[in-house]
């Protein structure tokens, strides 16, 4: 039992868990058991942060019951099951061994080998902390909408599913009716990306803050994960905003209508939630086919390690563009803010993309091939969106909810498969099937051949 197993077997137990218990008619708001490959489906979005459901109204079809299952899922899947796991020793006591250190490290991709339980705190503080403060924030709009009681349910469930880029909502419409609601808008969007920078970057930020609080002469120098997630992020955001802004400018589907303000803001919204999270306040079946695109590549490159999204992350996207610049520039060493990333991590980052990319385009042909009765580039945004663990669809609802509840139950389990694999990713995934590498004393030749 690898660390990288334990991991992946981690993730299908709470998945089967979870499908059992939606199974079960106090799931549902009628009373009625649910299909097996519908709970598998819906259990499995949960677990992996996706969103993607075959249930089409989640608000009336599921009872309390079963949309608290799918909080906690969501909850339990943004954190890791190797975090919630080492809570749970915390709150009986139990020390680490150094199996149990090295598979926190694998879980978050860190060498946090020293002050694992520390860390734990941090994490389980933060998230507390970030989700009581959306509840709050977004309860002052659904209490005088929905009354205080269904109010405040509404905020704590949108406030989970928001922090852990879920993109579960209870809304018919998603956010759509919000969409010039400042306070929705921007709750939420800050909630996820928080949530999709990565809790070592928060703790960076508390402490840089309480370096500035405490007035410390010493500066505070950031981490190269940082710098990296901090600035792409930005860069992605920026840039995600302003294109989908002029792509559906004039789309009369999407932002023609709106008032220049609501335009900007159901940009920014959508520029936000198309990096993992799934909710919109915009048709996004509606939308141009340059705002398609542009959807689907964010969804694509997703979040950031150690955060609560999928996608192939932010960070390895850095590590291939300053790859292709030192190739431009004829450099021999990939350097990122006076940094020299190592060549394994540079293999590392080749892999993900190579195998994220293969991993979409054979499920992509599967169900093309399985739904001959649907175009190819509604399945390859649902296969993205599944991967990236994101939840977005170009559905044939108003709210887009989903096509994957009009798939076949072979198409749904594919999506099954998908999803997981992009929440444990592709490598570490690689690694649970194959087994830990055996190391070779043996070094081959050098040799020469032709690339592009």
């Amino acid at each position: 039992m690898t660390i990288s197993r334990t991991i992946c077997l981690g993730f299908i137990a709470v998945i089967a868990v979870g499908a059992l218990l939606l199974i079960l008619p106090f799931s549902t708001s009628d009373g009625s058991w649910t299909s097996p490959i519908a709970a598998l489906f819906m259990a499995t979005s949960a677990v992996c942060v996706t969103g993607l459901s075959v249930i089409p109204d989640l608000g009336n079809d599921l009872s309390f019951w079963g949309q608290l299952i799918l909080a906690l899922l969501a909850q339990i899947g943004g954190l890791g099951y190797m975090t919630m796991t080492t809570f749970l020793m915390l709150l009986i006591g139990r020390k680490f061994d150094l199996q149990q250190r090295f598979a926190i490290q694998e879980s978050f991709d860190r060498p946090f080998l020293q002050g694992s339980q520390n860390l734990m705190r941090s994490i389980l503080a933060t998230t507390l902390i970030f989700e009581m403060t959306g509840m709050f924030l977004m309860l002052i709009v659904f209490a005088q909408d929905f009354g205080f009681q269904k109010g405040l349910w509404f905020a704590i469930f949108h406030s989970i599913s928001a922090f852990n880029n879920a993109g579960f909502g209870l809304l018919p419409d998603n956010f759509m009716q919000y969409q010039s609601s400042w306070i929705i808008n921007f709750t939420v969007t800050g909630l996820i990306i928080f949530g999709g920078i990565g809790y070592q970057v928060i703790i960076e930020i508390y402490f840089w803050l309480l370096n500035k609080l405490q007035r410390n002469p010493k500066k505070f120098a950031f981490s190269l994960n940082f710098k990296v997630v901090i600035s792409t992020t930005i860069v992605l955001l920026v840039v995600g905003t302003v294109t989908i802004f002029l792509a559906e400018l004039n789309n009369e589907n999407t932002l023609l209508t709106f008032s220049l303000k609501d335009k900007f803001l159901a940009a920014w919204f959508q520029s936000v939630t198309t990096r993992t999270a799934g909710f919109n306040t915009i048709n996004i079946g509606q939308m141009t086919i340059e705002g398609l695109f542009l959807v689907m590549i964010l969804m694509f490159i997703g979040a950031s390690p150690s955060g609560t999204g999928g996608g192939v992350k932010t960070t390895t996207l850095r590590i291939i563009s300053g790859c292709t610049r030192s190739v431009l520039r004829g450099d021999e060493e990939v350097i990122l803010y006076q940094r020299r990333v190592p060549p394994p991590l540079i293999l590392k980052a080749v892999a993900v993309i190579f195998g994220s990319a293969l991993t979409v385009f054979l499920a992509t042909i599967t169900i093309s091939l399985i739904e001959s009765k649907i175009s190819a580039l509604p399945i390859l945004f649902e296969v993205i969106s599944a991967f990236g663990t994101v939840g977005l669809s170009m559905g044939n609802t108003v709210n887009a909810a989903s096509l994957s509840y009009v798939f076949s139950p072979l198409s749904q389990l594919i999506i099954i498969a998908v999803m997981y694999t992009g929440r444990v990713g592709v490598i570490l995934l690689m690694a649970a099937i194959v087994g830990d590498p055996r190391p070779s004393f043996i070094q081959y030749p050098e040799e020469n051949l032709l690339v592009g």
